[in-house]
């Protein structure tokens, strides 16, 4: 399957699809890749503040780990290009017009949108629409 960069061929494709584990975003200041592998992250990434780990709710209770916010994430099953135009605009503007935040990691074959827990179905409602 190769990567789609058309935004209507896209969003006809969307196919979103809601986790139902929740996840949070930590940061630990002074850490390296690697340092928290044993909590499993689904995602890191660097910045000059220090390391964001993208992990289960779970992992970071059981670590004591603190955070801000519970999120779900929706992933756009359709593999698209890391070139593709609009996308993600389009995406956050649709849930931004709802009021709720997206919190969007591309990732080489598929984008993932982290939203509010208590906002998720409504989320996955709305990106649904799109595909219409």
């Amino acid at each position: 399957m190769s990567a789609i960069s058309d935004l209507d061929t896209l969003l006809k494709a969307l196919s979103p699809s809601l986790s139902g584990v929740e996840y949070v975003f930590c940061h630990v200041g002074d850490a390296a890749y690697g340092d928290y592998a044993d909590l499993f992250p689904v995602a890191t990434f660097r910045e000059k503040e220090g390391l964001t780990l993208v992990i289960t709710k779970t992992e970071a209770d059981v670590a004591e780990m603190g955070y801000q916010g519970v999120f779900r994430c929706i992933t756009l099953d359709v593999h698209s290009s890391l070139e593709a135009v609009g996308l993600t605009a389009v995406v956050s503007s649709k849930l931004a017009e709802q009021g709720i935040s997206a919190n969007v990691i591309a990732a080489y074959y598929h984008d993932h949108v982290f939203v509010p827990v208590d906002r998720a179905d409504d989320a996955l409602a709305i990106l649904n629409k799109l595909t219409t």
